[in-house]
């Protein structure tokens, strides 16, 4: 059996391949009578489009979305909502010598010993152009938790991080790497630079934090918000870590200094910290969620490295066409997306249990 959908009750499935025809998503489960139109959308598609700039792929890619279905008179009528992104720029003949041997680290192997056949074509539906149908649907997840800010940033490229002290908020729009350290982003820009000339890339971690989260939200043990979180966004190409909270460094804590200590009020509780990372039990507090997202260094490089082809023969290849020299730079509106997506389904949960 195959899994290409997402949720328990705010749900959406993922469809296409990177160099065909179109891509998209159906959302199912939307309540009926959220105004919606493709001009809520495209402005988080426009976040993470492709050929925006020197540092991601040149791929030229419009993102334009269409809803296809389950909207009405600019609302949707809680039937499925289906998305269409057509492909226009592929270039299938840079993907040639993939198409008889294995890039390593890629999904190319694994996609044959699993299904006996694939699409070579810009790794098909391994590509990370899927996550643009996470993004739309993502936009409509939105709609369901307005009440929700929902915040990304790159904090670390090829192992050089921000540094905390400097961080500006308003910086993170303002620079191609979703960085809030201005001084950061300059040495990004030299690092990316040097990384495609050497033809190689880098690696990247990617902060998220959800405020205005109620306490509440969530489910013990099997439904546990932050596995939900850590779920989606492991789920995400190229990732291969995520943190909710202090993550890693909460095991070199004491209890005492682990703890989220509460005083008192006018609204609730109010916490010195925020280990927790804003879900305790499973359930949100009504802190911030905070999570942070590992991506990998993009597998498709120009250096040759050893690898076997589809006779288990030994080979070199090495990867030609347009691909991103950090993929964690677009992978910032990708995490929003997910992290949106999980919270309006438990939203949805918490209101089908609770009132």
């Amino acid at each position: 059996m195959s899994f290409n959908s997402f949720g328990k009750v705010f749900r959406f499935a993922t469809w296409g391949e990177s160099h065909g025809p179109a891509i998209g998503a159906i959302v199912d489960g939307c309540p009926p009578g959220v105004a919606l139109s493709e001009e809520d959308i495209q402005p988080w598609l426009d976040r993470r489009k492709p050929g925006t700039n020197r540092f991601t792929t040149q791929r030229r890619e419009s993102d334009h979305v269409e809803i296809l279905s389950g909207v009405f008179e600019g609302r949707t009528t809680g039937t499925p909502i289906s998305l269409m992104i057509r492909n226009e720029d592929q270039r299938s003949k840079d993907y040639a010598a993939t198409a008889g041997a294995y890039r390593p680290s890629h999904a190319d192997y694994v996609y044959d010993a699993k299904y006996g056949v694939r699409d070579w074509r810009g790794g098909g539906r391994s590509s990370a152009r899927e996550t643009a149908s996470r993004v739309a649907a993502g936009a409509i997840a939105r709609k369901i938790i307005d009440e929700v800010k929902i915040l990304a940033y790159v904090v670390e490229i090829g192992g050089d991080p921000i540094d905390r002290d400097a961080f500006d908020l308003d910086a993170i729009e303002q620079n191609p790497f979703w960085c809030p350290d201005p001084q950061a982003a300059l040495r990004w820009e030299a690092s990316i630079d040097q990384a495609r000339r050497d033809g190689s890339s880098l690696g990247a971690i990617v902060e998220c934090v959800a405020e205005n989260v109620p306490a509440g939200w969530g489910a013990p043990i099997y439904a546990k918000l932050d596995a939900d979180i850590a779920s989606g966004i492991m789920s995400i190409n190229a990732v291969k870590a995520v943190e909710i909270g202090g993550g890693f460094a909460s095991a070199r804590l004491t209890g005492e200094q682990n703890a989220d200590r509460m005083r008192s009020g006018d609204n609730g509780p109010v916490f010195a910290t925020n280990h927790s990372g804003g879900i305790v039990g499973g359930i949100s507090s009504g802190q911030p969620v905070l999570v942070r997202t590992a991506f990998k260094p993009t597998a498709s490089i120009r250096i040759p490295l050893e690898t076997i082809d589809q006779q288990n023969q030994d080979t070199e290849i090495a990867t030609k066409g347009r691909h991103d020299p950090c993929v964690g730079i677009r992978g910032a509106p990708v995490v929003e997306a997910m992290m949106a997506l999980v919270l309006a389904d438990h939203k949805l949960l918490h209101k089908a249990q609770c009132g």
